[in-house]
């Protein structure tokens, strides 16, 4: 299923980002590769999700009820 994080630090993007909110992130090698993560932030207006440094977030894992209700949401 979906892969989910937990932004633990938002400093330099508190307009984007929500410390403590769980994101999806979606898969991209070539930004991991870089110390990045591609991530469904708060404005949503980029379906392909954003770049975003991987020290901003935890990975987490979900129950899959709450990963489905995740994905419902992100519509």
């Amino acid at each position: 299923m979906a892969r989910f994080v937990v932004c633990i630090d938002n400093a330099s993007n508190p307009a984007s980002l929500i410390l403590d909110k769980v994101y999806r992130s979606l898969p991209d090698a070539e930004a991991e590769a870089h110390g990045m993560l591609r991530v469904i932030d708060e404005g949503k207006s980029e379906p392909d999700g954003y770049l975003y440094p991987a020290s901003m977030f935890a990975p987490i894992e979900l129950p899959e009820a709450a990963e489905r209700a995740l994905m419902a949401a992100d519509g």
